[in-house]
């Protein structure tokens, strides 16, 4: 007789892959670990060999469990599509959406609220996080459409450049570069920086525009926040560059904020989805809205 799998327990699989352990993986499912080790036990007898091994603080897909995850992350797609394009004929719908942390607080406000306007009956899930968590969370169906800043790495997702921006010099207020009139990268090269730690793609940003201009910030202190990066500065720790969506919003006259005269550091923000997945009509509504939001800009 052909073994039964359960939908519940390959989606149960597929955390404990991504996660790597049972503990953060039940966290993540909202379940028991005991109840979930049970679930791949049963899953590991069904398929009759073990799918992970078990290691003091992590677990590794052995080599056949590499071959059902891969299977399975495609069996659940496929199954979470097909009731997706069944339900959608009904009144209301969501959009799943993903958006780094230096584009989030600040992009996202006003869009959200004129989308919401022009389409009542569609909610908007946002999730905040790295580049390249979302990049998994695109891959494995998480959520249906990602905003980012490229470049971006990844294999079989497509990416929609919306709008280039510019990344301003940010000095806290009496500093010796406030009174300059044209600001070059060139002036900055012996001041203290204070960026982003490199899980973050906006000092990748930094840094190769920099390298292209044959030159390395000098980097102090590093955060995971940008909102402490501005803070940090107003406190004269070091100087730094942010996005001008970010200086655009800011109201403290303890910092400062100037455009670099010549070649000015820029970057492009995206849309990245996933082609392998079904778009929704509240997907695709809300692309299109993205696409003219920007052009009206």
């Amino acid at each position: 007789m052909t073994p039964k799998l359960d939908l519940q327990q390959l989606s149960n699989f597929v955390a404990v892959a991504r996660t790597r352990n049972f503990s953060r993986a039940a966290e993540e499912l909202n379940v028991g670990q005991s109840s979930l080790s049970r679930s791949i036990q049963k899953l590991e007898a069904v398929v009759g060999q073990p799918l992970f091994e078990r290691k003091p603080r992590e677990v590794v897909l052995t080599d056949l469990g590499e071959l059902l995850l891969g299977r399975a992350e495609q069996i659940l797609s496929l199954v979470d599509d097909t009731f997706s394009e069944i339900t959608e004929s009904g009144k209301s719908g969501r959009v799943r959406l993903a958006v780094i942390p230096t584009i989030a607080p600040y992009y996202l406000p006003e869009v959200l609220r004129d989308f919401r306007e022009a389409h009542p009956n569609i909610s908007v899930l946002v999730q905040e996080d790295t580049t390249q968590n979302i990049i998994k969370m695109c891959s494995h169906g998480e959520v249906d459409l990602a905003v980012l800043a490229l470049p971006v790495e990844a294999k079989y997702l497509d990416t929609e450049p919306l709008f280039d921006e510019e990344l301003v010099l940010i000095i806290p207020n009496g500093h010796p570069l406030e009174k300059k009139d044209n600001i070059k990268l060139v002036d900055v090269t012996d001041f203290p920086f204070v960026m982003l730690d490199q899980a973050h793609c906006l000092s990748d940003n930094i840094q190769t525009f920099c390298k292209r201009e044959s030159l390395q910030p000098i980097s102090v202190e590093r955060t995971s926040q940008l909102a402490t990066v501005q803070e940090l500065v107003s406190l004269s720790h070091g100087i730094s560059m942010v996005p001008k969506m970010a200086a655009r919003i800011d109201a403290s006259e303890r910092r400062v904020y100037r455009s670099f005269s010549g070649d000015k550091p820029m970057r492009t923000i995206a849309m990245l989805c996933n082609p392998y997945r079904y778009e929704s009509a509240w997907v695709k509504a809300f692309k299109t809205f993205l696409r003219s939001y920007t052009q009206n800009q």
